[in-house]
């Protein structure tokens, strides 16, 4: 037992699991959630160090490579597809990479987690570049599809993150930056889609969110680069303009015409009460970022 990682271990408190009412249950596992937060917590100055090295490789032009199997890698491809509509980035510069490919998300390849030529094979695909962030995410810290791809990437001198739930992992220790959410033993023996995988996509979300944050994707808490591709979407990049600019719904709506749908560059126009290319050229005088923009346009 002692040479089991902690995701895999059994948990003291549930061993009568099966002899519980659906309430007791349901206690039990919410009262597991609730020791994720501080795990997370405990792990803020290595999220933070891997923040960095994401907004660096992507100011360098670099791409985001998540790389995982198992729930871990769903987890990642997950957060992955979302960032294009929410931060208005080019799909192509956020990559998930998932042990038995695309099939893999909705179908489990159990035995894929363990090709470790597979993991180079699939980087040599995507054409990894110096100027890329590979991030490994498992949570049991070993599996050797997601570990000999972060030690590739390090090989070809990427830097890299490896998220886990376990101390001392094997990913960690191949990683620039490792952080190790530890959660301990599941309610259920070795379900790491339970405890781990809330740790996992909390840590995803925080990466990416902070990293899009510092890089101007976003104004005040408005998400300004969303892509509004829908009827949802629409309305939202209107109240964010409205919100922003303290303009009305209809005076949104006009301004997100005149900006061909940018919420971004309707919120300069209405800030700094200017024409299209003006807030055009604001934005790109400010790396893109409205409250820089708008600085500059009231010190000028």
């Amino acid at each position: 037992m002692s040479d089991l990682p902690e995701t895999e271990r059994r948990n003291p408190e549930s061993t009568h699991l099966d002899a519980l009412d659906t309430s007791a249950v349901l206690r039990l596992m919410n009262e597991a959630d609730r020791t994720v937060p501080g795990a997370v917590a405990r792990a803020l100055p290595q999220i933070a160090r891997a923040v960095e090295l994401l907004v660096g490789s992507w100011r360098r032009g670099g791409r985001w490579v998540y790389v995982g199997a198992g729930t871990s890698g769903r987890l990642a491809a997950l957060d992955a597809a979302e960032l294009p509509p929410t931060f208005g980035v080019d799909p192509e510069r956020v990559v998930a990479l998932l042990a038995g490919g695309e099939q893999a998300l909705l179908h489990p390849i159990e035995g894929a987690e363990d090709d470790v030529e597979a993991a180079g094979r699939d980087l040599d695909e995507i054409g990894l570049s110096r100027r890329d962030v590979v991030v490994g995410v498992a949570a049991s810290g070993s599996t050797p599809y997601t570990v000999a791809a972060v030690r590739r990437a390090a090989e070809a001198g990427c830097a890299t993150v490896g998220i886990s739930c376990v101390p001392g992992s094997e990913l960690g220790r191949a990683a620039d930056v490792g952080i190790e959410v530890v959660t301990g033993p599941e309610i259920l023996t070795g379900s790491t889609r339970l405890k781990a995988g809330t740790a996992q996509k909390m840590v995803l979300n925080m990466l990416s969110t902070a990293s899009f944050v510092r890089l101007g994707r976003v104004y005040e808490n408005l998400m300004v680069d969303v892509q509004a591709t829908n009827e949802k979407l629409r309305r939202r990049a209107r109240r964010i303009v409205g919100e922003a600019a303290g303009v009305s719904d209809e005076e949104a709506g006009r301004l997100l015409r005149e900006a061909d749908g940018s919420a971004k560059l309707a919120v300069v126009m209405a800030l700094c009460d200017v024409g299209r290319e003006e807030a055009a050229a604001l934005l790109r005088e400010s790396c893109g970022m409205v409250r820089r923009a708008v600085e500059r346009h009231r010190t000028s």
